[in-house]
């Protein structure tokens, strides 16, 4: 039976990828900041909360947001706000990078897993054509690095594990009601089946990549 850990797990899509997993007999804990007191951004709550967990098959990396605050995205770098850019960073890179931090007792060192942490398209600088959003693209691109940086160290102690960065799509929820017009959604549930099918293919030779819900692999 699979072991799986969600972290944000009362957020649209969290409560869905564990809804997901549940349903395919799965069993899921969860985390989040409104329920548990989980708060990515605070090294002393993740410390709490993760030091003593584990291990997993499945460790899923939800938390994050577009807007924190009320400060939306920039529509170019002169919009550029220091505060909110460090806010950006702290929840969207700095957050995930204590997770993994963890990574090492949260996977199972001696069997297959896959740890995911929820990126985005605009994360990635090669597929940047239109400008815009630098707070968030910013941080999302570090989270990729992260990713990448944290899968080449445990691939040496941990080698059947995937550690990875994944693009939901765009998923209708609170994260991006003020953008569906702009983007074709999809509901929560449907973008979880989709992740978790990409989860299920993914081994040791995707670890320290980047792939969006429909297994395709996305530029860094």
């Amino acid at each position: 039976m699979d072991k799986v850990l969600i972290l944000g797990a009362s957020g649209g899509l969290g409560s869905a990828l564990a809804a997901g997993f549940e349903a395919r007999g799965a069993e899921v804990d969860r985390l989040s900041r409104s329920v548990d007191g989980f708060d990515v951004t605070d090294a002393g709550a993740v410390e709490r909360h993760l030091s003593r967990r584990g291990p997993y098959t499945r460790v899923v990396v939800a938390t994050g947001a577009l807007e924190i605050d009320g400060a939306a995205p920039e529509k170019s770098v002169k919009g550029l706000d220091r505060q909110a850019m460090l806010d950006q960073f702290a929840l969207n890179a700095v957050g995930p990078a204590l997770v993994l931090a963890h990574a090492h007792t949260l996977l199972n060192r001696n069997g297959p897993g896959v740890l995911a942490v929820l990126s985005a398209r605009v994360g990635s600088i090669g597929d940047n054509r239109i400008g815009g959003w630098i707070s968030y693209r910013s941080a999302k691109a570090a989270v990729n690095q992260i990713v990448r940086t944290a899968s080449i160290e445990l691939a040496r102690t941990h080698k059947q594990a995937a550690v990875v960065a994944l693009h939901p799509g765009t998923v209708a929820t609170a994260f991006t009601e003020k953008y569906l017009g702009r983007h074709p959604s999809v509901p929560p549930a449907r973008a979880a089946d989709e992740l978790i099918t990409v989860m299920d293919g993914l081994g040791p030779a995707q670890t320290g990549k980047f792939f969006d819900y429909s297994g395709a692999e996305v530029p860094w």
